[in-house]
């Protein structure tokens, strides 16, 4: 991943492990960008004319890179906006199962509209632990972070795959921010109904944009009561379907949103998701060896056969601020000193870190 690491300047000056928090802006996306802002600086609204087809590509993008339906993916703002946007077509109650400690934009607005929820405990035994759930609880939802972002734990995503085969009458929503862009992922063969992320982090497409991908049987299923509206009649809302009715209301900024599908097209979809996936899985193994001689990892992480690229490092505070003055680009997250790889990242980066550390008591 040598070649593509150059087009992020940020690696030529900092150990950057921080994707987990933002994920790099690469020169060529740069590029394209002060590109974009220029023509409609000269051009105006004439710029705008083809903007309908324009968003229609970028669907189009999302959908391709996760093997799944452009007529059924919407562009968001932000995770976030996203969910919270489908809870609000919700009908009737909902039982939600939880995962502890997750990220809040999952289970702070499950929690805020009166849902009853339950929540699973994270340890080696994550998967087992949401099956004993769901035969206890029946949940009617199960929403849920594919990597949690404080320590890095991945589910499994055949027991997924698995568990709605068991409980297909069950929502299955995927929080994928800290998860899509690290490796191959075929949408349409999984257990998800709904998968959304954020692009800003493994994406690498900058801030404003992200996305929402449903399966076939939910777009009649959330909104139901505003069928009678559709479709619309004036000209510049024509093409737009329930979801993105509701979805994607207004006017959306060309910038981000194209950002995201340049991000896919030039970065991801160049490198390739399957070798992306192959480099991350490697720098996962060689940290997670390098951390565990340290004693740096909790042993629910340690016991667990497969990890992302982030890593929940016991180390003080001490150990953060000794990693900053030298140059290394990470965070401080639930008590915990996080690190995270990318395609830009490499062996030697972790070798720097596990070598300063080493040194901290």
């Amino acid at each position: 991943m040598k070649n593509y690491a150059e087009d992020f300047p940020v690696v030529s000056q900092y150990t950057y492990v921080n994707t987990a928090a933002s994920g790099l802006l690469s020169e060529s996306l740069y590029n394209w960008r002060q590109e974009h802002e220029l023509d409609f600086l000269i051009k105006g609204s004439i710029f705008r004319e083809s903007y309908p087809q324009f968003l229609e590509e970028i669907r189009k993008s999302v959908a391709t890179f996760f093997k799944a339906e452009s007529g059924n993916t919407v562009l968001v703002p932000n995770f976030s906006f996203g969910f919270n946007t489908f809870l609000s077509g919700l009908n009737g109650r909902q039982k939600v199962l939880l995962i502890e400690g997750d990220y809040p934009s999952v289970n702070w607005p499950v929690k805020a509209r009166g849902y009853e929820f339950v929540t699973v405990e994270i340890d080696e035994h994550l998967e087992d632990n949401i099956e004993k759930a769901f035969k206890a609880e029946k949940p009617t939802m199960f929403a849920f972070s594919i990597v949690q972002y404080i320590n890095g734990v991945k589910i499994d995503l055949k027991f997924i795959n698995e568990l709605k085969a068991k409980y297909p009458e069950v929502l299955f929503i995927a929080d994928g921010t800290q998860y899509c862009g690290t490796e191959s992922f075929d949408f349409s063969l999984s257990g998800i109904d709904i998968l959304g992320a954020s692009g800003y982090k493994w994406m690498l497409s900058g801030f404003g944009n992200g996305f929402l991908i449903f399966k076939d049987h939910l777009s009649s299923n959330i909104f139901k009561q505003s069928f009678k509206f559709e479709p619309h009649t004036e000209d510049f809302l024509q093409g737009k379907n329930h979801l993105t009715s509701h979805f994607e209301p207004g006017h959306h900024d060309s910038l981000n949103y194209g950002s995201l599908k340049f991000s896919i097209e030039n970065q991801l979809n160049k490198a390739g998701a399957e070798n992306i996936g192959k480099h991350l899985n490697e720098l996962s193994v060689y940290a997670k060896d390098k951390f565990s001689n340290l004693k740096l990892l909790d042993n629910y992480v340690l016991n667990r056969k497969e990890h992302s690229t982030i890593f929940g490092l016991n180390v003080s505070k001490k150990g953060y601020n000794e990693l900053r003055s030298r140059d290394v680009i990470c965070s401080l997250r639930g008590g915990k000193l996080r690190v995270s790889f990318h395609l830009y990242n490499s062996k030697k980066d972790i070798d720097k870190i596990t070598s300063i550390l080493k040194n901290v008591k």
